[in-house]
Formats: structure tokens, C-alpha cells, sequence
């Protein structure tokens, strides 16, 4: 037995079906596609959402709202969550670095410091915006709050 003298098992490979090679192959005409119409020319392709001509339904339907690219979308934290934090880890100063170091926040997340809860001890926050309410909470505890 040589390389050269091997061949697959019979059956095991078909030829594939030869279609518009004349009326003799037994697919000539109109080569397996139907009569006429859009499908049966080359280069057809259906485009998505297409509805046969009819408008289609996301053309029907009524646009709505808006989207504001300006839009600035902060990370909220409360000030019961700084506080626990606070507990937890035993430390008063708040940054951007504490915050990624335990994955609160993303690299380019922006934080925003909220006044729900309550803080007990002095903290210094570093943050990107502080509500009224928070700044107000933080220094009446003798903290301190920095905007970035």
C-alpha cells in the first residue's frame, strides 16, 4: 500500500451539485430558483427589517425622547456607606484611590458624595460633587470635604 494509492471509502465523499450547467445536468433553466422575481436575480440579498416593500414597523412607530451626550453620570455614595466603610477598614480619609483600590468605582467613573445616613467621626472626603446636605453632615462632624 502506497500515499498515492489510497482513496476514501465508497460513499464516503459526494460531488457536490453542479447548477447552471444546461438542461443535460437536470438544473439548467432556471438553475434551482424559481420563476423571475427579486430572488431569482444575482446579487440578491434581503436587507434586514425588509417587509416586502411594505414600511417597515420601526419607520411606523413614533420616535421619542432624548438623549443628552452632555450628560454627566456620577456614581452615587451615601453617607451611611462611608461610614461603614469607615468602621470596616478603620480609616477617615476618603480618595479616588480608595475607592478604585476596593472596586467601588471604575478608572473614569465620576463620584458624586449624597447626605442619606448618618457619620459619627470626622472624615475628609475627596470626591467629584457633593450635595449640599452631605457637605453640610461631614463638616458639623469637624470633616472636611474637597471637590475635584
Amino acid at each position: 500500500m502506497d500515499l498515492h494509492s489510497l482513496k476514501p471509502k465508497t460513499g464516503a465523499t459526494k460531488a457536490r451539485k453542479r447548477i447552471a450547467r444546461g438542461q443535460g445536468a437536470g438544473t439548467g433553466g432556471t438553475a434551482t430558483r424559481g420563476h423571475k422575481g427579486q430572488k431569482s436575480r444575482s446579487g440578491y440579498s434581503k436587507k434586514r427589517n425588509f417587509e416586502g416593500g411594505q414600511m417597515p414597523l420601526q419607520m411606523r412607530l413614533p420616535k421619542r425622547g432624548f438623549k443628552n451626550y452632555n450628560r454627566v453620570e456620577y456614581v452615587p455614595i451615601n453617607l451611611a456607606q462611608l461610614q461603614a466603610w469607615s468602621e470596616k477598614y478603620k480609616i477617615e480619609s476618603f480618595d479616588l484611590e480608595f475607592f478604585r483600590s476596593k472596586r467601588i468605582v471604575r478608572k473614569k467613573d465620576v463620584i458624586k458624595i449624597l447626605g442619606h445616613g448618618e457619620i459619627s467621626s470626622a472624615l475628609t472626603v475627596h470626591a467629584h460633587a457633593v450635595s449640599i446636605k452631605a457637605k453640610e453632615a461631614i463638616e458639623s462632624k469637624g470633616g472636611s470635604v474637597q471637590v475635584l
